[in-house]
């Protein structure tokens, strides 16, 4: 599994594509060195949610790097869910080739200050 995060289309960009690139062909070698057949290897693709509304729209940017170098290498593409405005945590069982998505809510409870009550902190 990769994760890859390209935010946007600085003068650094080229060289961020460039570690998304290291990081799929790691994971592919990887993968041939425990035996994989790379005629057999299949993806899944999730994310490039657009989680700020008035910011780019990096996910999908992000997303269309990944569906063009799985064309590229000639890795099948079988399942995906892209887009939209959500998180996602996925799960997933390598040995099985099974997935399992879930949205994350995107709201944050606030504490009200005069609920909060100062404690001590003990580190150990």
């Amino acid at each position: 599994m990769n994760h890859v995060l390209f935010v946007d289309d600085t003068r650094s960009a080229d060289a961020a594509f460039g570690f998304g690139v290291n990081a799929m062909e790691l994971l592919i070698n990887g993968l041939l060195r425990l035996g994989a057949d790379r005629r057999t290897l299949r993806a899944k693709v999730f994310g490039g949610a657009r989680m700020i509304d008035g910011l780019s729209d990096a996910g999908l940017r992000n997303a269309a790097f990944v569906r063009d170098f799985l064309e590229t290498e000639g890795i099948v593409e079988v399942g995906n869910d892209i887009g939209g405005t959500s998180a996602r945590r996925v799960e997933f069982w390598p040995g099985t080739g099974r997935a399992r998505l879930k949205y994350v809510s995107q709201e944050v409870p606030l504490r009200s200050p005069e609920r909060t009550e100062k404690k001590d902190v003990e580190l150990f």
